[in-house]
């Protein structure tokens, strides 16, 4: 996710923090701190509110966490590849490679809501158990149980029937199961999404319009869920119109490559100005690709450097770029797109680059079809 930096790692998967964590634990400080804990507990100073917000707000933060890790060492148990979790100011996201069953997608979905439901009722009980020794005045209680019923409300509101949701991760699930038809399912998941989108972004309206600002961020949640379900949508109409099409029929050969032994100023000059393309595959001595370049990155390069730097010493490994074998189902192969790999797919046959897969080839694969539907769709009208 842009705007997110390296904090660590979680169950052996890299942790990221999006620059709106702060905020979120603010917000989460000032309604504990400012205006649940006074009408709680009153007659406390300022400085203890305070204080008790902020343990309470970086509490919740923790759950959060512990309901993406949830998700993230489920995906590894289940053998589906998981990039990075990544924490922002609606939660946190996992991300990861495509379940290739319904019962591993439906263990993953469920893995994250479950944990919360547990953590909440757990931690609620800690609190009513505290509050019955210590009074109802006693801060530590109330942050608890505040905690608890948070922790209760995340793992409920994530089970509602909507994708990106984990409850529309359980749909896609149970559907998939039901009728042996991933696209399909993912398809259903997606409208679900959109619906309850509508659904909270007009729930949310009516609340402010009633004088309510938390209205404000409901409306916020449904329009995030709105987008993110209908770019879901999409996808899978995409992986629907590709069932059964090969890289082969879509990728683009011969390619054009460089040498990974030139240098920067070598490079630029020789191979990267006259190709015109803003990414170039390399190839090593023995003509077997190693990775892929930027010439955004190369661009980057301080001047001096350019005449010592070796080109692939600027470009993504083969290791980190997304590789496939012409003969792999397409839609599948595209699952392995991501952010560090670059919207590039590139094909290897027997150590040897074959071709290369990008957006605009499958654009013109997609006009190619639709062309061809066309045509047989009027030849049966005639």
């Amino acid at each position: 996710m842009n705007g997110s930096f390296r904090v660590g790692q979680v169950v052996g998967v890299p942790l990221r923090m999006h620059w709106s964590v702060p905020l979120l634990v603010g917000l989460f400080a000032f309604g504990l701190g400012r205006q649940a804990l006074p009408v709680w507990t009153p007659g406390r100073s300022s400085a203890v509110y305070a204080l008790a917000g902020v343990v309470g707000a970086a509490l919740l933060t923790g759950s959060l966490l512990l309901h993406e890790a949830a998700h993230a060492a489920t995906a590894r148990r289940k053998q589906i590849p998981v990039e990075d979790v990544t924490l922002w100011a609606l939660g946190g996201i996992t991300r990861m490679g495509r379940p290739q069953s319904a019962g591993a997608a439906f263990a993953v979905a469920v893995s994250g809501p479950l944990t919360s439901l547990f953590l909440g009722g757990a931690v609620l009980g800690a609190g009513l158990g505290l509050a019955r020794l210590a009074g109802w005045a006693e801060i530590p209680a109330v942050v608890l149980v505040w905690l608890g019923w948070a922790n209760l409300f995340l793992g409920v509101f994530n089970l509602l029937p909507a994708a990106p949701l984990d409850g529309g991760r359980v749909v896609l699930a149970l559907w998939w199961w039901r009728t042996g038809d991933r696209e399909r399912a993912e398809l259903v998941a997606s409208r679900s999404g959109q619906v309850m989108g509508v659904l909270l972004v007009a729930v949310g309206w009516i609340s402010v319009l009633r004088g309510s600002p938390g209205g404000l961020w409901i409306v916020f949640v449904g329009l995030f869920i709105m987008v993110v379900a209908g770019a879901e949508r999409r996808r899978a109409s995409l992986r629907t119109s590709l069932r059964g099409v090969r890289v082969a029929d879509a990728m683009t050969s011969p390619v054009v490559t460089g040498a990974d032994w030139l240098t920067v100023r070598r490079f630029i000059d020789e191979v990267a100005l006259p190709a015109h393309h803003s990414a170039l595959p390399l190839l090593d001595f023995e003509g077997r690709p190693s990775g892929l370049v930027q010439l955004s990155r190369l661009a980057s390069v301080p001047g001096p450097s350019r005449e010592t730097l070796r080109v692939r010493e600027a470009a993504t490994p083969l290791s980190q770029c997304a590789v496939a074998a012409p003969d792999e189902l397409l839609s599948d192969a595209l699952d392995r797109l991501t952010l560090r790999s670059g919207p590039r797919l590139l094909v290897v046959d027997a150590g040897r680059l074959v071709g290369i897969v990008t957006g605009t080839d499958v654009s013109r694969l997609m006009r190619r079809r639709s062309l061809s539907s066309s045509g047989t769709d009027a030849r049966t009208d005639d």
